[in-house]
């Protein structure tokens, strides 16, 4: 990774220089000013040009310099797709499939993948330079493997009749573009489930100490967890509904099959000019001698009657292959579906604990509330009561006289009758109170 990584930082004022052959020069300030993004790599002011990385099908990589409007050329896209990939701006993950080309926009990874090559935006993402490692890993692991069963009839014609008979699932036998795009989906993946599995290592002990003890500091922290999660859930979202409208579009998937279209375009091209070549031999026969022997109407009609069969049979053939290939691209986004769609359940998972949590946080506040409530119903009772105690006292500090004041047991019976007025007046509340369940019982 390191050695890439000196090969892909800053290239040298070339066209097109090999990646053995570059050089790293770390800034003076050691720090990059952005991460992910390539500075010396972006578009250049009077010029136009971009650095790309470009890797062919046998899995040698270089960077080369191009402009926008030779990319287009080049890839026969329109503007707005080359827009997708431009690093300045944020787009949502996009899977584009082309005449020529297939645009991907996968997180870290911006991409054109043709039948020949992939070109990606030179950029110091780690992320990126993963993607160029693992593409040529799996370029020349596939190219060893045909060398070896390109070794001997014998083995080859065994290896064919076990794929006629078994169906090839290998991904060795995918077209390039088909390699290509997989190593994509395999990398947004797995960046998705790794920050999914981060949130998720922070998050659980966050809520369970949330949980026993609700301060302003834990709700600021879930709050803020909770505002990653719906974006990380937005991004993931995203590329599972990208992969699954894919996979309900055989057009799409078909006009993806890059290396098919190539191979047919080849083939009419050969084709046009053998029919050319045989239209100039059937004029150079015009103006030779009629031989007196024609051939019986009965000849004509029978290679008639099968070149229409053999017409039949090579598009029954071409459609057949349109399906398997659609099939193969289908089980291949099949998987990676199934990928996004479990890290798609774990943050759902998340989000319903949290959502958990917060329901058992303002069960938790509604039960203090309700005692509080139930605590200021008792205290406003027995200040009733206490009440009762002035109100005799004032009655009895009235400025007159009655017998009652001269017995020296009244202040000890005038005491007693209004504490046991007061409880019974009390304990009458709180009965009232129960029987209206304004309290547990």
């Amino acid at each position: 990774m390191a050695e890439l990584k000196e090969r892909l930082l800053p290239p040298k004022p070339a066209s097109a220089i090999n990646l053995r052959d570059s050089s790293f020069r770390p800034s003076a300030s050691g720090r990059q000013p952005f991460q992910g993004v390539d500075v010396l790599g972006l578009k250049k002011r009077g010029q136009g040009l971009r650095s790309w990385i470009r890797v062919d099908v046998s899995g040698n990589s270089q960077i080369i310099e191009v402009d926008k409007f030779s990319m287009m050329r080049r890839c026969d896209l329109p503007a707005r797709d080359l827009r997708l990939l431009d690093p300045l701006f944020v787009y949502p993950s996009t899977i584009l499939g082309r005449e020529k080309a297939i645009v991907v926009n996968l997180e870290q990874i911006r991409c054109i993948i043709t039948a020949d090559e992939v070109l990606l935006l030179n950029s110091l993402d780690s992320y990126v330079l993963q993607y160029v490692v693992e593409l040529q890993r799996r370029l020349t692991a596939a190219g060893v493997n045909e060398v070896w069963q390109s070794e001997g009839d014998t083995n080859r014609r065994r290896s064919r009749n076990f794929d006629n008979v078994f169906g090839n699932t290998s991904p060795d036998y995918l077209p390039f573009e088909f390699r290509a795009l997989e190593v994509a989906l395999e990398a947004a993946c797995t960046f998705l489930d790794s920050q999914a599995a981060e949130l998720e290592i922070e998050a659980y002990p966050l809520l369970d100490e949330l949980t026993s003890k609700i301060s302003t500091l834990n709700l600021e922290r879930v709050r803020r967890l909770k505002s990653r999660l719906v974006a990380l859930t937005r991004r993931v979202q995203k590329v599972r509904d990208e992969i699954e409208q894919l996979m309900d579009d055989d057009g799409d998937m078909a006009e993806m099959y890059l290396t098919e279209k190539k191979s047919r375009m080849e083939a009419s091209f050969y084709g046009d000019q053998s029919v050319l070549g045989y239209r100039s031999n059937d004029i150079q026969s015009i103006s030779a001698p009629v031989s007196p022997v024609s051939s019986p109407p009965d000849t004509r009609k029978l290679e008639k009657s099968l070149s229409i069969a053999r017409s039949r049979h090579e598009s029954m053939r071409s459609s057949d292959s349109t399906t398997d290939s659609v099939e193969e691209l289908e089980m291949l986004l099949e998987a990676y579906f199934v990928v996004i769609d479990s890290t798609l359940n774990k943050l759902t998972s998340l989000k319903e604990y949290i959502d958990d949590t917060e329901d058992f946080i303002n069960i938790q506040l509604d039960n203090v509330r309700n005692q509080l409530i139930q605590f200021e119903l008792l205290l406003t009772t027995a200040t009733f009561v206490v009440a009762i105690f002035g109100v005799v006292a004032g009655i009895f500090g009235m400025n007159f006289t009655i017998p009652f004041f001269d017995e020296p047991a009244a202040f000890k019976w005038v005491l007693i009758i209004t504490g046991v007025c007061g409880i019974i007046i009390f304990c009458a509340f709180v009965w009232f109170f129960k029987y209206r369940r304004l309290m547990p019982l």
